[in-house]
């Protein structure tokens, strides 16, 4: 069904403002809900989603969100109709990345979460130009209005999220992979990967942009989001 509603996942420490140009677009031609991802696990996370959404609808998921997207259509792929996926990795944390961010959550629950947050995206995961300031800007209030504590938890769930490769492998629902051409957190080539491990996807490369391409290009990642919105459903 075309008109089914849509449910924006923020990514990790952003809130609704991630998407506010898909958001206020989209939301002419159907219902649209942004998620708020609270609990200690992925699971938790997703349960909490599932607990409030509607019987069936479709997700766009940045970063955490699309992990917890992905941990949605592992529960309940018999409620979702499309999934997008921007900037994401179905992997699970590497030892490296888990060591870093221990120090990390130490510092955000002393005040420091500023710093900790242009360490998680620093300036060279966002595409050049002088936007990159503004972006972070915008980075830095999102993180201050959710708090050290969701920090806190949204990296721990990070820390153990399973490896999603097998779900999207088996999936049936139409997908749509978005990544912008800068981003060294979850690379383009990773996005290509998953275009070929799944049966029914479609990628998009958004060049001008980096990790947060929503707020980067958000014309760009709206257009995207459209056509595929547009596009006919597979028939199951």
């Amino acid at each position: 069904m075309q008109d089914d509603p849509l449910i924006f996942l923020p990514g990790f420490m952003c809130d609704a403002r991630l998407f506010w140009h898909q958001v206020q677009e989209l939301s002419t031609d159907r219902s649209v809900f942004v998620a708020r991802l609270r609990g200690a696990t992925i699971e938790e996370m997703a349960q909490q989603v599932l607990a409030q959404a509607p019987p069936r609808f479709a997700m766009v998921g940045h970063w955490l969100g699309g992990i917890v997207a992905m941990e949605i259509l592992r529960k309940a792929p018999e409620r979702v109709s499309q999934i997008a996926l921007i900037d994401i990795s179905p992997l699970p944390e590497t030892p490296q990345m888990a060591g870093l961010r221990e120090p990390r959550i130490v510092r955000a629950r002393t005040g420091r979460l500023d710093e900790v947050m242009l360490e998680e995206i620093p300036a060279e995961t966002l595409a050049p130009g002088p936007a990159r300031t503004q972006i972070q800007a915008q980075v830095l209030d999102m993180a201050a209005g959710l708090g050290a504590e969701t920090f806190v938890e949204q990296s721990r769930a990070l820390m153990r999220r399973p490896d999603f490769q097998r779900t999207l492998r088996a999936t049936h629902t139409r997908a749509l992979l978005i990544c912008g051409e800068y981003d060294q957190i979850c690379p383009p080539r990773r996005h290509e990967f998953l275009a070929e491990l799944m049966p029914h996807a479609d990628y998009r490369l958004v060049l001008g942009a980096g990790h947060l391409s929503p707020l980067e290009q958000p014309e760009k990642v709206t257009q995207n989001l459209r056509d595929w919105l547009d596009a006919p459903l597979l028939l199951t």
